[in-house]
């Protein structure tokens, strides 16, 4: 008998796209959790649906543990659950009526309930922890297991982050909305022994060959793009002690087997003595392996470049977002074109993939803005690309700016649903055949190298890239372009918004502008570089 199962509610068959692409990661922040509870003397066990049945499995594991507490504690570091996927949120409330079912109390985590407490406290759940939360469930699940009540004498409640409904139906919250957790560093590694990992080694070497596991080194970021929903740490940002990154990776080496990590912060290489001093752990420790990153294009400083390749970084996903300084510039992304380019030629100069993700369809971006995505994409030619639609979520500057827009559906119901809620210059469909076309030139580059991917190199398709359906032939890439050009002036939305609203917009910049429809032949052969 378990005092606390700990879970969470993202099933990767539910989500096609990603079932696709084979890259299942563990859930580390349900599994940070799970040891925040155990370092407090909790008895824990998890249940992890990411490749379990979630329904059978879930009522199996509620039965095997008979715990006195269930938290759905979603995984904060995975870009799918900060999406606030519908599919994940039936799951959850369906978790918590099977909990409740056997008298447990439930809890619940995560980017969509703290967006949404209401809404999960009306679908089955005790309460609702907001923030960085792990010493807020520690403290709650304590105070349960005592019988003590979590109010102070006032009728609110003791605790940070927390949110729940009292015995009058009316939900009160904790003195800070969200929980802020400065010691997260500190904790020991994530619990990974409560989960099977050969159901991801197996998933793993099957599709790719290799088996890759994630970690962070970080959480949060402070950087203040208006399009980016930060409902759990906001513009904090903390970093764990190199050495302890550095022997993490040699724990995930040494004793699970890993070939290749998935660094999940959502901003790697801030601190370049922090980069510096972990290139140099890594190879002190002996540590190393081919590892892969979120960064920014400015980070990518000639010194971080070299450190990184030193350390066994084998590929950098930038967010690029547009190929439009204005647009960067109404996105408050902090970011000049010129810093991409220059990104993009050292780190193929150190022999690291650089990718970009791409985000079409922001406020104010027109047709003229995404033709120069397009052709920034074209002239600096990135081993990879990501793109996804500029999707709203709440506590966002570009979440109010569309708010009188929005419909009934305000969610995604998986990561390929992309669909645009709001008036964008085009419809999603357009959206998504320049998504398309775009995917498979980018990997016709790849192609026409005749490039054999190796395991030293890790390199796999991005989170969220499109590699289904690879184009084959040049004929299919020209039909592609050729249906973008006959779409578009059919796919104008005549209500959107015209004009990038922001001050920066109004600087002169380089726009990058290539002639849109080029030959397919010419594409392959002009350079491989």
């Amino acid at each position: 008998m378990a005092d606390v199962l700990v879970t969470h509610s993202y099933h990767l068959p539910y989500d096609p796209k990603q079932l696709r692409k084979m890259q299942p990661y563990m859930p580390l922040a349900t599994l940070y959790a799970a040891t925040a509870l155990k370092d407090n003397g909790f008895s824990v066990a998890a249940f992890d649906p990411m490749l379990k049945d979630p329904s059978h499995g879930f009522l199996r594991s509620l039965a095997e543990h008979k715990p006195a507490i269930v938290a759905v504690y979603e995984d904060d570091f995975n870009f799918l659950s900060k999406m606030c996927l519908t599919r994940m949120r039936e799951i959850a409330w369906r978790m918590a009526a099977a909990a409740r079912a056997i008298g447990a109390i439930t809890i619940v985590h995560g980017s969509d309930a703290t967006d949404h407490p209401a809404m999960f406290l009306e679908n089955g759940f005790d309460y609702v922890c907001c923030g960085e939360a792990e010493e807020t469930l520690v403290q709650l699940c304590r105070s349960i297991l005592r019988g003590e009540r979590a109010l102070l004498p006032d009728g609110l409640l003791k605790l940070d982050g927390l949110v729940m409904l009292n015995d009058g139906g009316q939900i009160i919250s904790g003195p800070q909305r969200l929980a802020k957790n400065p010691r997260w560093t500190e904790l020991s590694f994530a619990a990974r022994d409560l989960i099977d990992l050969e159901p991801y080694r197996r998933a793993w070497t099957d599709a790719h060959g290799y088996f890759s596991v994630n970690m962070v080194s970080s959480r949060g970021c402070p950087y203040h793009c208006n399009w980016c929903a930060k409902p759990i740490s906001g513009n904090r940002f903390q970093l764990r002690p190199p050495a302890a990154v550095a022997a993490e990776i040699k724990f995930l080496k040494e004793s699970v087997g890993a070939q290749h990590i998935w660094f999940g912060d959502d901003i790697f290489a801030l601190d370049h003595e922090w980069v510096r001093d972990f290139a140099a752990e890594v190879t002190r420790s002996g540590a190393s392996l081919p590892f892969k990153i979120q960064s920014r294009a400015n980070l990518m400083t000639a010194e971080t470049v070299e450190n990184l390749q030193l350390a066994g970084c084998s590929e950098v996903w930038m967010g690029v977002e547009s190929g439009s300084q204005a647009v960067l510039d109404a996105m408050d992304k902090g970011l000049d074109l010129s810093s991409v380019v220059a990104a993009r030629t050292r780190l193929k100069s150190a022999g690291i993939r650089a990718c970009y993700f791409l985000q079409f369809g922001y406020p104010g971006e027109t047709w003229r803005e995404l033709r120069q995505t397009i052709s920034f994409v074209r002239q600096t030619r990135p081993d990879d690309i990501g793109v996804s639609f500029s999707y709203p979520l709440p506590g966002t500057v570009f979440y109010e700016r569309v708010r009188e827009q929005l419909g009934p559906k305000r969610n995604w119901a998986d990561s390929d649903d992309l669909c645009i809620m709001f008036k964008a210059s085009h419809n999603t469909d357009f959206y998504r055949v320049v998504r398309n076309a775009l995917h498979a030139e980018v990997d016709s580059w790849s192609l026409a190298k005749s490039t054999v991917l190796n395991l030293n190199a890790a390199n796999s398709t991005a989170p969220n890239s499109n590699a289904a359906n690879p184009v084959r032939t040049s004929a299919d890439l020209d039909a592609l372009w050729r249906r973008v050009e006959e779409l578009e002036p059919l796919s104008r939305n005549p209500d959107a918004l015209t004009s990038l609203e922001s001050p920066a917009s109004l600087k002169s910049t380089t726009v990058f502008a290539a002639p849109f429809i080029v030959p397919v032949g010419q594409l392959i052969s002009a350079r491989s570089q």
